[in-house]
């Protein structure tokens, strides 16, 4: 139960005129709840940047409200950090209602994502897709994301602080960029330009004067141009609204420095804007502009009939104006124009009882372009192939969890506990016996979703479970996950631990040249009897044992001693009627040739015997029997040959996993 006390009201009241602009009636009302219960909540709480948090909030909110998204995103976004003070998980909910309890789960899990900034460029964008990917499902989430950063830098700019540049420089790296993707330049311009002040104060103040002192000439040169533009128009019988465009001064410097131009070179230090109503009139428009001003050469762009990558709108235009300054002059209507300034936040529509709908017939179209636009074509660099950037950007198969830490891990659709564990580590994955996601216990078999926090509980030691490996229970999706659970039984029954520490050889494997016939088995030359002495021996044919197998003998009627692995389930059924006929034994130092069963399991294919036996052969291998079947497009196959020693074992082994198609190799 939350204890929520009323602290200063007049302060949630105050700040309700500004969050609440454009709303009525139950909108309204929601996004006041929002703030009453934020203001006693944020009591006396601070943020990491020792910002307080419910000033925090109120800014955020504020910027929300400006690029117009929907009253539950605005109550969510003033409870950023409720889930975080809240005692109780549902307690949001019974407040403010599942949808805007769920924007706040999703914000405070984004919040969990941090990105190192030492990390390369390369690795952030890497991490800022799998961010954005893994919130995909609701937009709002990375929009309240990027206010809170927006509201972040505003506090850095009123105080010194010595994190802001690590701050700024990630905002550049991440979240401007994030920004200028979803098409939110409200938010973009702000974030890129505090940045910008942060990291390169001197640069960012030599732009800054240079725009102020010439000010109020430009000023009164833009009132020119747009006056003239404006008669041109309305002689012409062209609707459309002139103003002046504001300018950045990250974009200035950006330009000056791609271009390698000058102050005063730069074509859109003076620029006009044009809103008119219609498509047909911004191409009317533009030659009235035209007409009035001699365009530049190579200094229009049409990005109407071919819009950016983010659906970017628009007629850009340089021309020689008034007294032949540079001019530039930006078409659009009044749609391409909301777009341009609220991005992704421009296409919710919401009913009066606040509730989320699609109210435009092309809202899927727009969410399938915001997939799309995550893929990143701009500003990453090309990371390989067309096929490649085609699977990247096939979104629905994959889904993101976070681990305690905040490091996203990619998983495929539909992964469990035990994929997320395999998918940090293989011991990791090996050692799992248990999950929390979002900090509650679930089975291992759950699926996991974009977003969620999930902690993997290890044991000491052992390994995975066989059940793991039965796709009717369902613990993996992964086919990576299910390689490294069936790599680890081969080895054990392969006699070999799964530790990577290798053993010494007791025998030296053979040269490559043509290896000599030996006598399989070794008679009594290659094991010793503990307490006896020329005893006749022979190799167990049950677990067929080779040098240094753990052994042990049995002695049997008339046909002397026989030797097991020492965990051969043969022997333990044998002790277990007589113990007393079972002897310690050891290898010595004979050389022989023993014979051991390989059992392989493949995908059936034309030449597949071939080239096991092939790879047998290159390991120098004397085969010498070969059963073979096949079952539902699957080649059960047996070899049965000799080695000198465990330690070729494993090298025919190795080398037969290698074959395409196997599956599953182990002794028999």
């Amino acid at each position: 139960m939350v204890s929520v006390v009323q602290l200063h009201p007049q302060g949630a009241a105050a700040a309700l005129e500004a969050l609440a602009e454009g709303l009525g009636g139950e909108e309204r009302a929601l996004v006041g709840r929002a703030l009453e219960f934020a203001e006693s909540l944020y009591a006396g709480h601070e943020l990491s940047t020792g910002e307080p948090v419910w000033p925090h909030a109120l800014g955020l909110g504020a910027s929300l409200a400006g690029i117009g998204v929907d009253p539950a995103a605005r109550a969510a976004g003033v409870l950023f950090a409720a889930p975080k003070y809240l005692a109780h998980g549902d307690a949001l909910a019974a407040r403010l209602g599942a949808e805007v309890a769920g924007l706040a789960a999703g914000v405070e899990k984004l919040y969990q994502l941090r990105v190192l900034t030492r990390a390369t460029a390369a690795q952030q964008t890497e991490i800022l897709r799998k961010m954005v990917l893994g919130m995909v499902e609701d937009v709002r989430v990375v929009l309240i994301r990027l206010a809170s950063r927006t509201q972040t830098l505003r506090w850095f700019a009123k105080r010194a602080s010595p994190e802001r540049e690590a701050y700024a420089r990630e905002t550049l790296d991440i979240y401007a960029p994030l920004a200028n993707r979803l098409g939110v330049w409200q938010l973009k311009w702000e974030l890129e330009d505090l940045s910008f002040r942060f990291l390169e104060p001197e640069v960012y103040k030599r732009i800054a004067r240079m725009l102020d002192e010439r000010r109020q000439e430009r000023e009164h040169y833009i009132a020119e141009a747009i006056a003239a533009l404006r008669r041109e128009l309305a002689a012409a019988g062209v609707p459309g609204e002139v103003s002046g465009r504001p300018k950045h001064i990250y974009s200035i410097c950006n330009k000056m420095r791609l271009k390698g131009l000058g102050f005063e070179q730069l074509h859109d230090i003076r620029a006009l804007r044009v809103i008119v109503p219609e498509v047909k009139d911004c191409y009317a428009a533009l030659g009235v502009a035209h007409n009035l001003w001699r365009p530049i050469e190579r200094e229009f762009d049409d990005y109407i009939s071919r819009p950016k990558d983010n659906l970017y709108q628009s007629l850009h235009t340089a021309v020689l104006g008034p007294g032949g300054k540079t001019l530039e002059v930006q078409i659009r209507t009044e749609g391409m124009h909301r777009h341009a300034e609220l991005g992704v936040a421009a296409h919710w529509r919401y009913k009066e009882a606040g509730r989320a709908t699609r109210a435009d017939t092309a809202f899927d179209d727009k969410v399938a372009w915001l997939r799309q636009l995550l893929a990143w074509r701009d500003e990453v660099a090309d990371r390989g192939t067309r096929a490649e950037a085609a699977r990247r950007a096939s979104f629905d198969d994959t889904i993101y969890a976070v681990t305690p830490q905040g490091k996203v891990v990619d998983l495929p659709a539909g992964a469990t506990p035990v994929d997320f564990a395999y998918a940090l580590h293989t011991d990791l994955g090996h050692r799992c016996r248990g999950a929390k996601v979002d900090g509650r216990i679930v089975p291992l078999d759950t699926p996991l979703k974009s977003g969620q926090r999930v902690e993997i509980t290890v044991a000491k030691t052992g390994g995975p479970s066989r059940d793991w490996l039965n796709p009717e229970r369902g613990f993996l999706k992964s086919s990576r996950a299910r390689a490294k659970v069936r790599h680890w039984f081969n080895l054990q029954e392969g006699g070999r631990e799964p530790a990577p520490a290798p053993r010494p050889r007791l025998v030296p494997a053979p040269a490559p040249a043509a290896p000599k016939k030996r006598k399989t088995g070794a008679g009594g030359r290659g094991v010793l009897v503990v307490g006896m002495d020329r005893l006749l021996t022979q190799m167990a044919k049950c677990c067929k044992p080779v040098p240094p197998d753990p052994i042990r003998g049995f002695v049997t009627r008339g046909r002397g001693v026989s030797i097991h692995r020492a965990d051969c389930p043969s022997l333990a059924r044998l002790a277990q009627a007589d113990a007393a006929r079972v002897l310690e034994a050891q290898w010595g130092e004979g050389v022989g040739a023993y014979g051991v069963d390989l059992v392989v399991t493949a995908s059936d294919r034309p030449g597949l015997l071939r080239d096991v036996g092939d790879a047998l052969a290159r390991e120098h291998i004397n085969v010498t029997a070969v059963r073979t079947q096949s079952r539902e497009d699957l080649a059960f196959m047996r070899f049965a040959f000799e080695v000198t020693d465990l330690s070729q074992l494993r090298r025919a082994i190795g080398a037969v996993r290698e074959v395409h198609g196997v599956i599953r190799v182990a002794r028999g």
